[in-house]
């Protein structure tokens, strides 16, 4: 699960899902809490806690929501924006509480191009000294890219980037027209299929993992591809679906999507889907965490394949793959109508 601290950013990202502002909104939720809902996720589990933003860092309590975090068991990941405030002591800091795992965003393979997502110059070098600190703290490192028409001819050149640090996964966001993000810098949909079968290539032979966001279709392409390989369908996904493995006798294939094995709590407490689908289920001022996940009209839906409607509803991986309910949400104001980012029963399979 992803959890938003804070929507206040010094940088104004082009794409930015949070539309992230200057000042910290004065109904964030309080340190107390922040460390209610905490103990509350202990009964969840959730296997990752990423602690995101705008950029957690401006929250001057972030040490001490993460602390309470780790004391109770939780896996947690920080993924702070690239500035000033992430420096070596800071981030060491957060490594002595217990986090294991930094997420960071490069957005083009030169500073030309990230620094034009970002909004500032000099990003681009932040991030990459960035990069550096966390290697050399031996923290795990786990890079977001937004894949969009201005930099999807980058995706090679920033893949060599993720070598260059050691990066351990590489996780490719495919762009949601939401927040700031606009339809029109989203990929064509013969592009986005060849990202797809290229990602494929690329995880066989490199060195880190390689996953989407708001582009489950990954999976599809890699369970076609084996199917092509090995001429049969005997194959799973596990986790978020970047790693393909056979599967034993009577293992159910699914896949994690929004509101599906992932939650996402905003500034403000309210429990969405994910952080491109900001749709509420309630919020924790007034409900549980987990009966919010369990048990709302919003999140149930989005576990009943059956319930997608369009391309998504008729296709044979509506359960593996259930196409972006963000981008379907997005483009159509329904979340369980098909997502256009797919070329299968539209000409393309």
């Amino acid at each position: 699960m992803a959890w938003e601290l804070t929507r206040s950013c010094a940088l104004a990202c082009l794409h930015c899902r949070a539309e992230a502002q200057p000042k910290r909104h004065p109904d964030e939720l309080t340190t107390d809490e922040a460390r209610r809902v905490i103990d509350e996720l202990v009964d969840l589990a959730p296997p990752v806690l990423v602690i995101t933003g705008g950029d957690p860092m401006m929250r001057p309590d972030l040490f001490e929501i993460v602390e309470h975090a780790t004391d109770r068991g939780l896996s947690v990941a920080v993924s702070p924006t690239t500035t000033a405030l992430t420096t070596k002591e800071r981030l060491a800091r957060l490594q002595d509480m217990g986090v294991r795992m930094l997420h960071i965003s490069l957005d083009g393979a030169s500073a030309e191009t990230h620094d034009h997502f970002r909004g500032f110059v000099g990003t681009f070098e932040r991030a990459r000294t960035t990069l550096s600190i966390a290697g050399e703290l031996g923290l795990g490192i786990q890079v977001g890219t937004t894949v969009t028409r201005h930099n999807v001819d980058e995706l090679g050149q920033i893949a060599e980037l993720m070598e260059e640090f050691g990066v351990r996964m590489w996780n490719l966001f495919f762009l949601v027209p939401t927040g700031r993000g606009k339809a029109e810098d989203m990929v064509p949909v013969e592009t986005a299929e060849a990202t797809w079968e290229w990602m494929c290539e690329l995880s066989e032979r490199a060195p880190f993992a390689v996953r989407t966001t708001a582009a489950p279709q990954f999976r599809r392409t890699m369970v076609l591809r084996k199917r092509q390989e090995e001429g049969g369908d005997s194959l799973r996904l596990t986790g978020a679906g970047y790693q393909l493995k056979e599967a034993p006798t009577g293992v159910q294939t699914r896949g994690v999507n929004d509101g599906k094995g992932f939650m996402f709590i905003d500034h403000l407490g309210n429990v969405c889907p994910s952080g491109f689908l900001q749709v509420s289920g309630g919020n924790v001022r007034d409900e549980g965490v987990a009966d919010i996940y369990r048990d709302s009209k919003l999140f149930r839906s989005l576990r009943d394949p059956s319930a997608l409607t369009g391309r998504c509803g008729a296709c044979e991986f509506s359960d593996l793959c259930g196409g972006s309910r963000a981008r379907a949400y997005a483009t159509s104001g329904s979340y369980l109508a098909e997502d256009p980012l797919c070329a299968l029963g539209n000409g393309g399979g």
